[in-house]
């Protein structure tokens, strides 16, 4: 049985389409939130724990696929395109990012809930639900970031940085890897962005604690691991 208080985001710029899919869900008992453009619905995806998004491809700012690509980055969130590009190549590049199922505009709202509800079942098990390295505990569905019994405040950049370094623990990962995946930007060597964000994540992270998990490797990177 799914859970009543499911939440779902629906990232869909039509109006008419958004109004109309925000009215059915909720019908059906799930908490719905619409973002009506590409940069609202990339943030909320980012920021917020969503139990299903529901995913346009041409959308103004950020499209589909972007959204996409940075949402696999940290989250396994489940993804249902919905869209009116509906061809082979289209279909099976949204499948190839990570999408969980891909459904074709126009359709009909019992289809599109079937699917909702199949994805619902088969949950999230591709990723676990918490991840630990040494004392540090991060709790993606609560977001919530821990060090033995006390819990670490962080912003949603410094979430998704530590996340990164946790899901890749004990791989050096470069500066400008780093830039791409928590900025989805090019890095440029005389920005010191990622730096500047590592030292900020080690005061709330490390320094106020004896073993230390954050490490420079000079000339490299970055590392997340327990060397005690």
């Amino acid at each position: 049985m799914l859970n009543p208080t499911m939440r779902i985001l629906v990232v869909e710029d039509e109006s008419k389409t958004a109004c109309y899919l925000r009215k059915g869900l909720t019908e059906s008992g799930f908490n719905v939130d619409v973002a009506s453009n590409g940069n609202d619905g990339a943030h909320l995806a980012l920021t917020e724990d969503y139990d299903l998004i529901l995913l346009d491809v041409m959308l103004p700012g950020s499209d589909g696929w972007s959204i996409l690509q940075s949402l696999r980055r940290t989250r396994q969130t489940p993804v249902l395109f919905l869209t009116a590009k509906g061809t082979v190549e289209d279909r099976v590049k949204g499948l190839e990012l990570g999408a969980d199922d891909y459904l074709v505009k126009p359709f009909a709202f019992s289809e599109l809930l079937a699917r909702v509800r199949s994805i619902l079942r088969r949950g999230t098990a591709r990723q676990p639900d918490v991840l630990q390295v040494a004392d540090l505990m991060i709790d993606l569905p609560r977001h919530r970031v821990c060090r033995g019994d006390e819990r670490i405040d962080l912003t949603a950049k410094e979430f998704n940085l530590l996340l990164l370094l946790t899901r890749r623990a004990g791989e050096v990962l470069s500066r400008t890897l780093i830039a791409e995946q928590v900025w989805d930007m090019n890095f440029d060597s005389d920005t010191n962005v990622v730096d500047v964000a590592i030292r900020r994540l080690r005061a709330k992270v490390d320094d106020p604690f004896e073993r230390k998990l954050i490490h420079n490797v000079r000339g490299v990177g970055y590392v997340l691991e327990d060397r005690q």
